[in-house]
C-alpha cells in the first residue's frame, strides 16, 4: 500500500505553498483538489501580492502549482468524499480511490455566502452570479449590479464598469471595506454606488430582469431594471467533510487550530480561509510554509530527532 508523508486537501495558495514546503524538505506529497487556485482563481487581477506586478489569480495559481511539481509535489483533481483521521496513517477515500498519508492538511477554503433572498436561488446561472470574473464579460452592454462593500465587490463593479453599459455597486453601508486605494479605483469609475441599501427580491422571466432595492435608513424600496447580481459578500468556510471525521470547529463553523496549526487529532493540521485567517493569497501562502515545516518536525521528530508534543489550543 502506498503511504504518502503529507496529503493536501484544497487546491488554493494555502494548499500549493504547503506542496511546495513539503515537497522541498524531500516528503511524499499529495494535493488532492476538485479544482486549481480556490477563490484566487476567480480573482480577475492580482497587483499586492510581493514580487508580482500584475497576474490573473489563475494564472498565478498555475505558476504556484507547476513550482511545487518542480520538487516532486504531485496533484490530482478529485473530490474527497470521505476521511478516516484517526490513527497514525490516515485515510482519505475520493470515488475512485482510497488515499493513506501521516500527516492530513486541511485547506478547504471557503464557499459563497448568499444573500437568501426571493428569486436568487431561482436565477443561479441566469443573471445571479457569484463569480464575477467567471461571468462578467457575458454581460457586455448590459446593466449590472454588484452587491458588497470589501475589496473583491469594489474590483468586481469597477471591472463590470469597463464591459457592461451600466454598473450599480449595492452596499448596506455608506462606507466601504475596502482597501483605500481600491475605493479611489471606484471614484475614478462609472460605477453608481446606492449607499445604505439591500437587495430584497430578485424578479425576472427567463433571466433576471429585476431587482428590488431596500434604503435600510428610511425604509424605502425600488426597482432596479437589472440584467444581472453578482453578489459578493463574502464566503463560507468549508468543514462539512472535517467536521465529521472528528475535526473540532468554533462557533463561526472555521476549523479550530493552535498556533503550529494543528487540529485536535494528531497528525491533521489546517491552514489557509478554513481556519478563519485574513482571506488574502499571501496570507494563505504563509500559512501552508509555516504548517508544511511544523508537519515536517512532527514527522521527523525535531530537526534533529527529539519529538516535542504539541500543546493543542486556541489559534493565536
Amino acid at each position: 500500500m502506498e503511504i504518502y508523508d503529507i496529503i493536501i486537501i484544497g487546491g488554493g495558495p494555502a494548499a500549493l505553498a504547503a506542496g511546495l514546503y513539503a515537497a522541498r524538505r524531500n516528503l511524499k506529497t499529495l494535493i488532492l483538489s476538485e479544482t486549481l487556485g480556490g477563490q484566487m482563481a476567480l480573482a480577475h487581477i492580482v497587483e499586492n501580492y510581493p514580487g508580482v506586478d500584475s497576474i490573473t489569480g489563475m494564472e498565478l495559481a498555475e505558476k504556484m502549482k507547476k513550482q511545487a511539481e518542480r520538487f516532486g509535489c504531485e496533484f490530482k483533481l478529485a473530490k474527497v468524499a470521505g476521511l478516516e483521521l484517526k490513527g497514525d496513517i490516515k485515510k482519505i477515500r475520493t470515488p475512485g480511490k482510497e488515499y493513506s498519508a501521516k500527516i492530513v492538511m486541511i485547506a478547504t477554503g471557503s464557499h459563497y455566502r448568499r444573500l437568501e433572498v426571493e428569486g436568487e436561488e431561482k436565477f443561479i446561472g441566469k443573471g445571479v452570479s457569484y463569480c464575477a470574473t467567471c461571468d462578467i464579460p457575458l454581460f457586455k452592454d448590459k446593466k449590472v449590479a454588484i452587491i458588497g462593500g470589501s475589496d473583491s465587490a469594489v474590483n468586481a463593479a469597477v471591472y463590470a464598469s469597463e464591459i457592461a453599459s451600466e454598473t450599480y455597486l449595492i452596499h448596506r453601508r455608506d462606507k466601504l471595506r475596502a482597501e483605500e486605494i481600491t475605493q479611489e479605483k471606484l471614484k475614478n469609475s462609472s460605477v453608481k454606488p446606492i449607499w445604505d441599501s439591500v437587495v430584497e427580491k430578485v424578479e425576472g422571466d427567463k433571466f433576471v430582469n429585476k431587482i428590488t432595492i431596500k434604503n435600510v435608513k428610511t425604509n424605502e424600496t425600488h426597482e432596479l431594471e437589472i440584467d444581472g447580481i453578482f453578489i459578493e459578500i463574502g464566503e463560507i468556510p468549508t468543514t462539512e467533510i472535517v467536521k465529521a471525521a472528528g475535526v473540532e470547529i468554533n462557533e463561526k463553523n472555521f476549523v479550530k487550530v493552535n498556533d503550529k496549526f494543528e487540529t485536535n487529532i494528531p497528525g491533521v493540521y489546517a491552514i489557509g480561509d478554513v481556519t478563519g485567517s485574513f482571506a488574502q493569497i499571501i496570507v494563505a501562502a504563509a500559512e501552508g510554509a509555516e504548517a508544511a515545516t511544523n508537519a515536517y518536525l512532527y514527522l521527523k521528530g525535531g530537526f534533529y530527532g527529539e519529538r516535542k508534543p504539541a500543546d493543542y489550543g486556541e489559534k493565536k
